[in-house]
């Protein structure tokens, strides 16, 4: 993958999890909502200066979100920033740049 680009669409792993239950907290704080459900089922990752994560969430039985998470470079010591989310979206939908 070169630097800028968009990865192929990977299924989550253990660490994509770990990263949406890190930004959980963030969402929640932001949709004005509580998720029983928050499970990352498939992601794409974008290399800056950083990373960009694009994380499909689900939410609930039916309903799915997408997450753009920020990991800055580990010399710059910042937590993962929740940077965007697109809300309505199914299991089926293209995880896209957002």
């Amino acid at each position: 993958m070169m630097t800028g680009g968009l990865s192929d669409t990977q299924p989550a792993t253990p660490e994509i999890q770990r990263i949406a239950d890190e930004v959980k907290p963030q969402f929640e704080s932001k949709e004005n909502r509580t998720c029983e459900i928050f499970k990352a089922i498939k992601y794409r990752s974008q290399v800056v200066a950083g990373v960009n994560y694009f994380i499909k969430v689900q939410v609930s039985d039916t309903d799915y979100v997408h997450l753009r998470v920020f990991e800055a470079l580990p010399f710059e010591n910042q937590g993962l920033k929740l940077d965007g989310i697109q809300t309505g979206k199914t299991r089926d939908d293209p995880i896209d740049y957002f």
